[in-house]
């Protein structure tokens, strides 16, 4: 059988993926779905595909669909670089005006709205039904769209919102989890789900390994116009084992998000 399996075209989901890439015939029981951690989402909550490292509360918004891979998250050790607000104001000064929020992750949407309501008590206006445009006081940018963003310098103000979480919660932020749709648990799959789970593992070992040549790759199927020391010092900070803090850390953003009804129930955090 074939495992679908979600792959999210970003450079910090590189080092998941550097190891497939032009390996088709070698992992014949693997397809990738590509797409941005909302549309992956969407996909895996009705079996479109069977895993992916998607956007973290895309579980919680249905957990009895999934489990969680108990090894692998995209988180950080201090910042992130990936996930910022990008502001004409200061953060405290934020209260009525306009922010747009990205469509690409809901889980970097709402904890930017957690950060508003709770930590700072700010209330903008959010928006992500129309596109950017010079008439917003700040946008939410995600990925390499946020790495862009930081190296153009367009706004006078950027918040890295793993630091602000880290600053006021004391535990690194998990963006993104592996989730595992349970039509993926039956001896149909299971196999090839074991296996692939090892396999991403493995890339990750050798991205870290020889992280140049790993990244050559990667970007020779996803180009991105940075300086090549940018994106190599970029995996310095981003970190990808599901430790026991960020175990924590995404339990306590859960309650968070159902707090302020982004979901609609706490969920426990249940691992293959």
């Amino acid at each position: 059988m074939v495992l679908r399996i979600g792959r999210i075209p970003f450079l910090v989901c590189a080092p998941f993926f550097h190891d497939f890439l032009g390996k088709e015939t070698k992992y014949p029981s693997y397809s990738f779905v590509e797409g941005p951690p909302s549309a992956l989402v969407s996909l895996l909550r009705v079996g479109e595909i069977h895993l992916a490292p998607a956007s973290s509360i895309g579980y919680a918004l249905t957990p009895e669909k999934f489990v969680l891979a108990p090894d692998l998250c995209t988180s950080c050790k201090l910042e992130v670089r990936s996930v910022k607000l990008f502001s004409h104001y200061p953060f405290e000064q934020l209260s009525s005006r306009r922010v747009h929020l990205t469509t690409q992750s809901r889980t970097s949407a709402a904890l930017v709205q957690i950060l508003a309501e709770l930590r700072y008590q700010v209330r903008p206006e959010f928006v992500s039904s129309v596109p950017f445009d010079s008439t917003f006081d700040a946008r939410l940018l995600i990925g390499d769209e946020a790495l862009l963003e930081d190296v153009a310098g367009t706004f006078e103000f950027s918040y890295d919102l793993a630091s602000l979480w880290l600053d006021w919660q004391g535990l690194p932020f998990v963006f993104g989890a592996w989730s595992i749709h349970r039509s993926a648990l039956t001896s149909e799959y299971r196999s090839e789900l074991d296996a692939f789970l090892d396999d991403v593992t493995l890339s990750v070992t050798h991205f870290r390994e020889d992280r140049k040549a790993s990244l050559t790759k990667w970007l020779s199927y996803y180009p991105v116009v940075l300086p090549q020391t940018i994106m190599e010092n970029y995996y310095n900070v981003i970190d990808y084992s599901f430790t026991d803090d960020r175990k924590l850390s995404l339990s306590l953003f859960f309650s968070l998000c159902y707090k302020m009804g982004f979901i609609p129930q706490n969920p426990q955090l249940v691992f293959l």
